[in-house]
């Protein structure tokens, strides 16, 4: 056993990356981890890694309040990094909510308007020509054909239609992945049946090659970027230390707590303490794999 190994819990050594990153779940997302095939992160980071180092086009950005909440950027910026070490060009498409939020990582960002239509997102897949598309906590248009928060409250007039990216991209044999918490999120159209019977919710119904779930959806992406990691024996992940200093950066440019709706550096009502816990334990397992 490396010594890595040594130092994981014994609670943790029997434990998937699914698992761990389902740890703490009370939205259902571990009802919906029975109707998923096991290993879905290792699925998706070994299709990601057969891809062509081109493009990736990352999406995230959800309105709460008018204000983007802080779930799903931090996740996107620790994914796009990971990727980019691995040689892919990550590119991140989002709302004018998340304008700032981005800039600073280095990464190219397009700014979608609430009104883009087909025509626009099929000039974005035209110019970049991406290999791959991912949504990180995405809200995409459900059954009634609208854009809601999980208390079934419309965020149309506030959330661009960039899954519909996500309907081109599938025509076009482009791989896309989605990862997500409640099911309104893009990608959560692979178990909307599931979804509507047993979680009693309105679900989106765009689906996605490869479908994450995660108690938040930035851990569904540390999970991603742990099992490519593991795949490539490759130190991948984003140190907490970054990672915190990144949260207080997008707090402090007006982000939100999507549960508590306090200006504060926690996501989904998880204090920072469980966010170390969390990646801590995706970096140990990546390392005692490697």
């Amino acid at each position: 056993m490396s010594n890595a190994a040594r130092c994981l819990p014994p609670s943790d050594r029997d434990y998937s990356i699914e698992d761990i990153v389902l740890r703490y779940s009370g939205r259902g997302m571990t009802i919906l981890q029975r109707y998923l095939h096991s290993g879905y992160c290792d699925r998706a980071a070994k299709k990601l890694l057969a891809l062509e180092r081109g493009n990736i086009l990352l999406t995230t950005g959800f309105c709460v309040s008018g204000r983007a909440e802080t779930d799903g950027p931090p996740g996107t910026v620790i994914l796009a990094h990971a990727l980019k070490k691995l040689g892919f060009h990550p590119a991140i498409v989002t709302d004018q909510i998340c304008r700032g939020l981005f800039e600073s990582e280095g990464f190219p960002v397009e700014y979608a308007a609430v009104d883009a239509d087909a025509r626009i997102y099929q000039k974005l897949l035209d110019r970049y020509r991406p290999v791959c598309l991912i949504a990180i906590e995405r809200c995409g248009r459900n059954l009634e054909e609208d854009y809601a928060n999980m208390k079934g409250i419309s965020i149309a007039r506030q959330t661009a239609q960039i899954d519909i990216m996500f309907d081109l991209a599938a025509r076009e044999g482009i791989l896309t992945i989605g990862i997500g918490d409640g099911g309104n999120e893009i990608g959560m159209g692979n178990l909307k049946d599931v979804i509507e019977e047993k979680l009693s919710l309105i679900p989106c119904t765009v689906k996605v090659n490869e479908l994450i779930i995660a108690t938040t959806s930035n851990w569904g992406a540390y999970a991603l970027a742990a099992s490519l990691s593991i795949k490539k024996h490759q130190h991948l992940l984003m140190s907490y230390h970054e990672l915190a200093e990144y949260l207080e950066r997008i707090v402090a440019l007006g982000c939100i707590d999507g549960v508590t709706k306090k200006q504060e550096p926690s996501v989904d009502g998880f204090p920072p303490e469980i966010e170390r816990e969390i990646l801590g334990t995706l970096h140990l397992i990546s390392s005692a794999a490697s």
